[in-house]
């Protein structure tokens, strides 16, 4: 780091993660997140800053909310907090009703030991890349003791009257609102004119953010709701279940004769599904279905559909037999939206689940993709199983491998030479990509290909190189 602390990095692709109570979730550094965020907040807009601040089911979350606020309202800044309320919530509220900013207590799809700050911009966009490095920078200036004073004095509760539960209604009363007004808006909006009425579908909630608004959700819309893992406890939070452990979904949706199961992940902005013969389907799966709907309805505009490098070459495959142009971009959401905005596009997303319709939103919504998927089973008349079946996928291996540092791979000679050799082996009927994770200390290699075997004992041979250089 030089010796003005500007080499400190905070922010990943997705916001700032880690374990709950260690650097950079300890109480100290949140605290200075917050400050720094009213400060920049300060800074950009010239008035002191007005903050949502809205979480997920971890049992760290209401500890780092507090730190946050204790340090934003320290510089200043006004702080209302929304409660549990699924990521792409706090997204929505913060650009309808005037925050300079929202802030989400999350690590999605993480196990409940991590958790995570997430900052949106009043458009409902994740902050900008200028933002973060701000933060960054007024942090490492409030590490030195150099920081910048807020506009206002400071007028953070103290900690004893904060947990105390001073605010409490009016936090019980903000979260009440805040609820109420996103699923107004996924009822009135979004799913205006659908109707779910004769359809049997499962919601796996991931014991997440969405527990309680999506079931309710599709109950309004009129389906025969199961509901699946919405008994958070703080720490069962993608235990066994949602989209990352979706084989229970699997099962009930067979067992009990259901049309589909969803699958969320924590903070509910992703989703995947399961149809009706117990299959997963994938966000690939969904960019199909929904690329074919939009083309027919003249939505899609310019033809092009908006994936990542980790989408399967089947979907590339697909989309060209129909016209559709694949534009490929680098692994995470906020890259896809980049290039959404910038081409103009309708659709785009992972084969994660985070799907993103930017005439509707600008976050990923778990929830938007399934209303969005249920209109086309309803206007199609076809299953869901029946739409999974456009898609042929080529066998896809994907190995995470521990690192303890993440120097350019490029940079890693035992790694490229075995990189080449299965660029070489693949004979242009595959795709690998090596990458690191944005949010964990991990090496991604992904080969797809047609023999599994074959890819399986190349992946794995990628990772031993990378575990010898850097594991």
């Amino acid at each position: 780091m030089r010796s003005d602390g500007s080499d400190l990095k905070l922010f990943g692709t997705d916001g700032i993660r880690g374990e709950a109570g260690r650097y950079p979730l300890d109480e100290t550094t949140v605290e200075m997140i917050g400050r720094a965020l009213a400060v920049v907040l300060a800074d950009q807009t010239g008035h002191s800053s007005s903050i949502l601040v809205g979480r997920d089911t971890r049992e760290s979350g209401p500890s780092i909310e507090r730190w946050l606020t204790r340090g934003a309202r320290s510089a200043g800044a006004s702080v209302e907090s929304a409660g549990v309320l699924p990521t792409p919530g706090v997204a929505y509220i913060t650009r309808t009703s005037g925050y300079d900013a929202g802030v989400v207590i999350s690590a999605s799809h993480n196990p409940f030991a991590d958790n995570g700050v997430k900052v949106f911009s009043p458009s409902g966009k994740k902050l900008a890349d200028e933002s973060e490095r701000a933060i960054e920078l007024e942090v490492a200036a409030l590490k030195r003791g150099e920081g910048k004073v807020g506009r206002e004095p400071g007028s953070a509760d103290s900690p004893s009257n904060f947990d105390r539960g001073v605010r409490k209604n009016d936090s019980e009363n903000s979260h009440l609102r805040c609820a109420g007004r996103y699923l107004e808006f996924l009822l009135d909006e979004v799913a205006d004119g659908l109707s779910l009425e004769g359809m049997r579908l499962a919601v796996d909630c991931a014991n997440g953010a969405a527990s309680e608004i999506g079931p309710a959700l599709f109950q309004r819309l009129g389906a025969d709701v199961v509901v699946v893992a919405a008994s958070p406890n703080g720490r069962n939070i993608n235990e066994g279940c949602g989209s990352t452990h979706p084989e229970r979904l699997e099962q009930i949706v067979v067992e009990k004769n259901l049309d589909l199961g969803i699958a969320l992940d924590g903070d509910a902005d992703r989703a995947l599904f399961v149809d009706e013969t117990g299959f997963l389907v994938d966000g690939d799966h969904v960019l199909l279905m929904m690329a074919e709907h939009l083309r027919a309805r003249d939505e899609l505009e310019g033809n092009v559909v908006v994936a990542t490098l980790m989408s399967n070459v089947g979907l590339e495959i697909a989309l060209k037999q129909r016209g559709i142009t694949t534009v490929r971009t680098e692994v995470g959401d906020r890259y896809v939206l980049e290039e959404l905005l910038s081409r103009g596009a309708r659709l785009g997303g992972e084969q994660s689940g985070h799907i993103i319709f930017p005439a509707i939103s600008l976050a990923g919504d778990g929830l938007i993709t399934s209303i969005e998927v249920m209109r086309v089973l309803r206007d199609s008349h076809r299953t869901l199983s029946q739409h999974a079946s456009d898609l042929t996928t080529y066998p896809q291996v994907l190995l995470n491998v521990g690192v303890r540092s993440k120097p350019p791979i490029e940079g890693l000679p035992d790694v490229q030479r075995e990189i080449e050799r299965v660029e070489s082996e693949l004979l242009g009927q595959g795709r690998l990509n090596v990458r690191y994770s944005g949010t964990q200390p991990l090496a991604r290699v992904m080969i797809e290909g047609k023999d599994k075997d074959e890819i399986t004992r190349q992946a794995q041979r990628i990772a031993a190189a990378i575990t010898r250089s850097i594991g």
